[in-house]
Formats: structure tokens, sequence, C-alpha cells
């Protein structure tokens, strides 16, 4: 049987999500308690990054080593995805040399192709059309400060990009109510929302007015107007975007107990102002931080090991 991969968050059943959130909770208290927790001792982790990074390598990368494994970074010049060499050959080398292979790109088919041709789990880090790794963060964020999952609201404020993708998915998976206000034009994937508006879990609901998605929101999200890759629309959406911002004034929407969350980098000013972000209402580090604990938890799952 082939191995299972993470490419999108529909590849795992509500369970899986379920019980990988329970253990990147649990991974989290007990590297807070300094608890030694060793099970990919002598296990590495190929990285492959098209797309620079922060969080995405250092995550990964100290993830790997606080579980006792080790992660190799193999940038641009190291690996040319479909240019330099062929993905399928890629594939199938570096699945004879390590356990799990990460990548970061552009163009989704190539982590398709990667994941075909591996003989050992390959984990999306990033594509232009999703980001489940982020989003599997952010909902284990919201659960740890709500304290349940229960009647949730997610405003998200802007691009229908990779991470609003990623979020309808998870609607697909757990119920939520999903309002993504957008230029008309910059809307999420269609296929997505179809899929996860036949599963009947979750209200998808997509709107040009900030103001509408916000109202009664339990949290607000939001991602910069134009991601990697496209510089050369930034004007455009600059543009386009005026007045999706996060700010006071829509914070005051929203439930009085909501949060602020966003995937990072942030543009402050455009996105999202200085002040929502550095307010009490924003949870933006924490979700950051729980990059690592989630992307542990992803790894167990797919090599089948509890904590």
């Amino acid at each position: 049987m082939p191995n299972s991969h993470f490419l999108h968050i529909t590849d795992f059943s509500t369970q899986e999500i379920k019980e990988v959130l329970k253990q990147a909770q649990s991974i989290k208290e007990a590297y807070n308690g300094s608890e030694i927790f060793l099970p990919l001792k002598h296990k590495t982790l190929a990285m492959i990054f098209a797309k620079p990074s922060t969080r995405t390598r250092v995550s990964f990368q100290t993830g790997m080593n606080q579980l006792g494994g080790q992660a190799i970074f193999l940038g641009p010049d190291d690996i040319g995805i479909g240019d330099r060499e062929a993905t399928k050959d890629i594939a199938r080398v570096l699945s004879r040399y390590d356990d799990l292979i990460m990548a970061r790109l552009f163009e989704h088919n190539n982590i398709e192709e990667l994941a075909e041709y591996s003989d050992v789990p390959v984990i999306n880090g990033l594509t232009d059309l999703n980001h489940p790794c982020q989003v599997i963060a952010d909902i284990m964020t919201v659960k740890e400060h709500r304290g349940h999952l229960e009647n949730l609201k997610v405003a998200f404020i802007g691009d229908g990009n990779n991470v609003a993708n990623s979020w309808i998915n998870l609607a697909a998976r757990l119920p939520m109510h999903f309002a993504i206000a957008t230029p008309e034009g910059y809307e999420p994937n269609s296929d997505f929302v179809e899929n996860a508006r036949e599963e009947g879990i979750s209200e998808i609901e997509i709107v040009n007015e900030p103001e509408k998605a916000a109202k009664d929101a339990d949290v607000l999200y939001t991602d910069v107007w134009a991601s990697m890759g496209e510089e050369d629309q930034a004007d455009e959406k600059k543009q386009a975007f005026q007045g999706y911002q996060i700010n006071q004034e829509l914070l005051q929407i929203a439930k009085p107990q909501s949060y602020i969350m966003h995937c990072l980098p942030a543009h402050r000013g455009e996105e999202i102002t200085d002040e929502a972000l550095e307010s009490e209402s924003s949870i933006v580090f924490d979700e950051a931080e729980n990059r690592m604990h989630a992307q542990k938890a992803i790894m167990l799952n797919l090599l089948d090991i509890r904590f």
C-alpha cells in the first residue's frame, strides 16, 4: 500500500484532524514541561524550497530536531523542481534516503507529482493552491484560546488565496461558518467551495463587504494582498483591496471576545493595522508558534506514531 500524504487538509478525515490537534497540544505541553520525547531519532526529513521561507523552514527544522530527527534543507539552487531534474526522479531518489519529504513550491502540480512517485509521505509546506499546515496550526490556536470549536465563525478578509482555500477545505471536515470578504474576481477556488458545501457541515459565505463577513465573527483572519510570486500584480491588488483591512473599526463589528489572526509576514498598514496586530485580541504569534507543534503532529500521524 502506498504511504499517505498531506497535500490538502481533506487528505485527512475528520477523525484524523481531531487526532492531530490532540497530539499537537500534547506535544506542545510536553515540550514546555521539558519532557523528552524522541520518536523520530535516526529519521530524516528532506525539505525542498522553491519559495523562500522563515516560519516554514524554522518550524519544520526545529520541530524535527525536538523529536530527535534531522531535517535537510534543499533550496532553489540545490534542486530545480521540474527544471534541473525531473520531479519524479527527485521523488524516487529522496525517498531512498529520507523518511519524509516536505516541499514549499509554486505550482501545485509539482507536489502532486512528488507524492505520486515518492515511497515516503510528502507534506505540502505551501503551494500557490493551498497551505494545509498553516490552517491546521490556525485551528489548533483557535481551539487553544476558545477552549472548543463549537459555533465557530471565521471571517477571512482579503484575497481568496492558498490560505483561504485551505480554510475552506477545513470547513469540509470540521463544522463552522466561514465567511470571506474579497473583491469580485478574487474569490477562492470554486471546486473547494463546491466540495465544502456538498459536505453539508459548514456554511460557506462569499461576500464583497468586509463588514458583512466580520459581523458576529469569532475570528478575524487576513493575509497579504499579493502573495509571493505575485509581485507583478502588487500594484493592481493594492488598488483592488483598498478597504479590505483588519482594524479597530472592523473589530468592533465582530464578537466582543473575537480574535485576530494572520499567517505572516504582515504588511502593516495594508491588510492589517499595526494597532490591530499588536492589540490584546491578536493571537498571531501564538499561531506562528503552533506551526511547529502542529507540523510535529502531522509528521507523526503520517508515520503512524502516537504520542
